[in-house]
């Protein structure tokens, strides 16, 4: 099929390959998003174009374009870094911590934690109304200290951050210019633990409930036909959910998945029913896909999403710096030429 002119992806003035980046959100699961990056950032082949993201992913897509454009890929990296440190700063006085036996066994996990399995119960029981009727929220005041939004709006890199319409149920996605502490704040706001935050008279929740993250505008505004795609929710578990904490978490991954998926349905369709043309139809079909995730990150619980600490953070980095490795090793000479995420697949399942 031929392909759009105006869509390719290799840079011949600067013998590089144009990349887009999908940043799912996943709480502190993000920062193995943090590690890829980390990772991806060292390939000099590679220029990114443009990055969607949603919560977790749209805060390292904003560090990110405002590192890159203060001092190119290592600034990014440092960006990264900074940021990520300030998380775990901010929460090392949060009583919601391991516990001692958990912490004794090596694990990750909050379920056995008491401060967690209160403020969970409590959650359930309460809005954030009742529980934070000031609003607080500790990211506000990292974001304000290590993002410079107004050299974000000059980025060379493309973002589109999603959050959702809590009146119309739909995803808006914000771009460069429009950034702010707000808009990231308001892409990561779980309804059961934040208030809606409120944005040109509208209220907002988490973008993971319309665009986990958004593909619709890589493929409409940019150049690039290469999406790396970045999971920290699995597509699937083994197993059926038993207890009332399992349901309900599996409940979030396939909810949060659901937009994605649909879009990557919509990709693999046209692929077959588009033959030729420079339309829209044509500029979806001619697409490439590539997966970057983790069986080890899938297995950790949904609590975990809560823990900040830095060793915690450090090991989900490593683990994401492994699996871009990996995913280099066994398919960065595919980038640029094929997909390597079978999406035919997910029409199988249909």
């Amino acid at each position: 099929m031929p392909l759009d002119p105006s869509k390719a992806s290799v840079d011949t003035v600067h013998d590089t390959l144009l990349v887009d980046l999908a940043l799912q959100g996943g709480g502190s699961h993000g920062a193995f998003t943090w590690g890829v990056l980390d990772r991806l950032l060292e390939e000099p082949w590679l220029r990114i174009d443009g990055i969607s993201g949603t919560s977790a992913g749209a805060m390292n897509a904003v560090v990110l374009a405002d590192g890159y454009a203060a001092g190119g890929p290592e600034g990014a990296r440092t960006a990264l870094e900074l940021f990520w440190r300030r998380v775990s700063h901010a929460a090392r006085f949060s009583p919601i911590r391991r516990s001692p036996l958990d912490i004794l066994l090596g694990r990750w996990t909050l379920d056995n934690s008491p401060f967690f399995v209160a403020f969970d119960m409590a959650a359930r029981l309460f809005s954030p109304y009742d529980l934070n009727p000031r609003g607080a929220n500790p990211l506000r005041e990292i974001l304000a200290e290590c993002v410079d939004f107004e050299r974000v709006a000059k980025s060379s890199i493309r973002l589109f951050v999603t959050a959702t319409n809590v009146r119309t149920g739909r995803g808006r996605v914000f771009r460069n210019a429009e950034m702010t502490p707000d808009v990231l704040l308001a892409s990561a706001c779980l309804p059961t633990l934040f208030q809606a935050i409120e944005i040109d008279g509208e209220a907002y929740w988490d973008g993971g409930y319309s665009g986990n993250p958004t593909i619709t505008p890589l493929v409409r505004e940019c150049k690039s036909q290469d999406t790396l795609l970045i999971a920290v929710n699995p597509v699937e578990r083994e197993g059926t959910p038993r207890s009332a904490r399992e349901i309900l978490d599996r409940l979030n991954e396939v909810s949060f998945n659901a937009t994605l998926l649909k879009e990557l349905r919509m990709i693999a369709l046209l692929r077959q029913v588009v033959d030729a043309g420079t339309g829209e139809g044509a500029l979806w079909a001619g697409m490439r896909i590539h997966l970057i995730s983790s069986t080890a990150i899938d297995k950790l619980g949904a609590s975990s999403k809560f823990n900040a600490e830095w060793d915690f953070l450090t090991m989900l980095r490593d683990e994401g710096r492994r699996s871009a490795e990996t995913f280099l090793t066994a398919h960065g000479s595919d980038v640029g030429k094929r997909s390597t995420l079978d999406l035919d697949r997910l029409l199988d399942e249909v």
